[in-house]
């Protein structure tokens, strides 16, 4: 009796340790703008068994901050990930598979074997046996699901492009799984063939039943206005997508993502997310701390050169190789380079790979020992990663700039590629100027770019962006963006640098154009203004009121609006607002006039 107590004690102070540890890494490190993935593992790694638990046997206080039991939180940790791939499910849908298709089976089988064959050799060529070299290659080769999606998202250019090879890693761990234990000499090609016509069967019943049975459970559960039901469906659609995927041989997380996807496909994704987001949230931290308690530290300072030159190797090997076939699609230098670097660390499911082969006895156990703190060591980097992965990005995208392809003299530079954007530049095309247009928008710019328009990718709000366009050489600069801040602080910043270079902004109202005014445009459009006339110059002339007369009307309205600007700005000149508009439409007046004057 004394030790059932003694036990629940100690799991009961586990999971107060865990739960402390997310109630005070998460504030504290948001606080440091660090991510808290580090503060979990490292939580792992001090309340461990390789050091705060190690002490807590002789001296048993310390039970109460330490993980006295780490193999009883493990099954929470694979909870973690197979709730994090149903959170990624939720982005994603059929119609955006079946677009991702040939970077899925391309690029993602392309990286998985390149990176594992290079993995493979380089152990091969240190003496390592055929069959570890090809356990290891293809353990090493796959990269962190639970920690890349979270970091890069799925909207990003970024994020796209990782999540399909990180989508293949998944669908291609059960057959890794069975190749292990067939070179181990515990599994038979029959079983594998009859694991994949059951699991082909299992997951084609869950579509099917996912997408008539789960809309109207969700229907209920929104009229009865209750989280709770809408949780209470979400978990169940988890757990019982997982056991079918894991009772047929293949992955629970495969279960996982395929019903997230299911719920995607819903008018409910929304809702499910915004209620499953703390659990996972919670869930990954709780994997993070079991990641940081396989760190073993008297290892890792006994032999710390081996480990840390195993763990940069594969980081090299794998962000190389990622980084040059997602060049070789065609993906933009800078999106190739980020992602490279942010998948270059190992898996969570590197781990699995691992326990699988030494179990198969292709790794002894001090090889597995080692190579789970190798890969428990590069998921601790994993944020560090993607910030480095960033500023390289960032650097590519300065040298691309800077290589002369844009430096064109007497161009149009146009900030801004969205409607504006366009119409200008099209006009521009129309009357054979030169142009170039940047834009945020990655996928934007490459749409652009396909379409034969003259667009590069830039961030306007950086002032180096000014000096690697050479603006001092253009012949004007358009300001197209919707944002009224952003147009005035970029035209005070380039007035400064480039004092005659004319400025042509769009501007949101009169108030407005007199802002820009005072930050020195040559020209300021308000687009409001402008459309608001012409809309009631043609709702004058189609209920019947003389052309002539509209026109004066007009006339007089936008003079009276150059006058209001000319105040607000403290203008010595007239803007030019709509003289060349005027212009326009007295030519027009005299050819209607002439065009009614009957012959004679």
């Amino acid at each position: 009796m004394a030790g059932e107590t003694s036990i629940g004690g100690h799991g009961l102070s586990d999971a107060l340790t865990i739960l402390g540890a997310a109630g005070i890494v998460i504030p504290a490190f948001a606080r440091l703008k660090i991510s808290p993935v580090i503060g979990f593992i490292l939580v792992g790694i001090i309340a461990g068994p390789f050091a705060l638990g190690a002490l807590a046997r002789d001296h048993p206080w310390l039970h109460t901050v330490s993980i006295s039991e780490p193999k009883s939180i493990e099954p929470f940790a694979e909870l973690g990930i197979i709730l994090l791939l149903f959170s990624a499910g939720l982005h994603i849908s059929f119609r955006r598979l079946r677009a991702m298709r040939n970077a899925v089976f391309g690029v993602g089988i392309a990286e998985l074997l390149g990176a594992a064959l290079l993995i493979g050799a380089g152990l091969y060529a240190f003496g390592a046996s055929l069959a570890l070299s090809v356990a290891l290659g293809l353990a090493l080769a796959m990269s962190s699901t639970a920690l890349v999606l979270p970091i890069t998202g799925t909207e990003r250019a970024v994020g796209r492009s990782a999540f399909a090879m990180l989508l293949f890693e998944d669908l291609a761990l059960v057959p890794m799984l069975f190749l292990i234990e067939l070179i181990g000499g515990h599994a038979e090609t029959g079983e594998f063939v009859r694991t994949a016509i059951l699991g082909l069967l299992v997951v084609g019943a869950m579509l099917v039943l996912g997408r008539l049975a789960l809309p109207g459970l969700f229907a209920q559960a929104a009229r009865t206005k209750s989280p709770e039901l809408f949780l209470s469906i979400s978990l169940l659609t988890v757990i019982l997508a997982s056991l079918a995927t894991g009772a047929v041989g293949l992955s629970p997380i495969l279960g996982a993502l395929i019903a997230g996807i299911l719920i995607a496909e819903t008018d409910y994704s929304a809702e499910v997310e915004a209620i499953t987001t703390p659990l996972a949230g919670l869930a990954l931290g709780i994997f993070l701390i079991t990641v940081g308690m396989r760190i073993d530290l008297p290892e890792l300072m006994h032999n710390w050169p081996a480990i840390l030159g195993a763990a940069a190797a594969v980081l090299v090997v794998k962000a190389i190789v990622t980084t040059l076939l997602l060049r070789a699609s065609g993906i933009r230098p800078a999106v190739a380079v980020e992602t490279g670097v942010v998948m270059a660390s190992p898996s969570e499911t590197s781990l699995i790979v691992i326990g699988a082969a030494a179990s198969a006895g292709i790794i002894a156990t001090a090889d597995a020992e080692f190579w789970t703190t190798v890969t428990a060591l590069g998921l601790t980097v994993t944020p560090l990663l993607a910030a480095a992965g960033n500023r390289m990005a960032r650097r590519v995208e300065n040298d691309v700039l800077d290589d002369g392809a844009y430096s064109g003299k007497q161009r149009v530079v146009i900030f801004g590629f969205g409607r504006v954007g366009r119409m200008v530049s099209d006009m521009l095309i129309a009357h054979g100027k030169p142009y170039l247009a940047v834009d945020s928008d990655v996928d934007g710019v490459r749409r652009a770019r396909e379409a034969g328009y003259s667009v590069i990718f830039g961030d306007v709000r950086r002032p180096e962006l000014a000096d690697r366009l050479h603006l001092g050489h253009a012949s004007a600069l358009v300001l197209t963006m919707d944002d009224p801040v952003l147009v005035a602080q970029l035209t005070r910043r380039v007035r400064g640098w480039v004092p005659e270079l004319p400025i042509i902004a769009r501007a949101r109202d009169t108030a407005h154009a007199a802002q820009l005014y005072k930050a020195g445009v040559t020209d300021a459009v308000p687009e409001a203004l402008e459309a608001s006339l012409q809309l009631a110059e043609a709702v004058l002339v189609d209920v019947g009121a003389p052309m002539g007369p509209v026109i004066a009307s007009i006339h007089e309205k936008r003079a009276e609006l150059r006058g209001q600007i000319m105040s607000d700005a403290q203008l010595v000149e007239e803007p030019t607002l709509g003289r060349r508009r005027i212009r326009e439409d007295v030519q027009a007046t005299g050819a209607a006039s002439k065009r009614s004057t009957p012959a004679t």
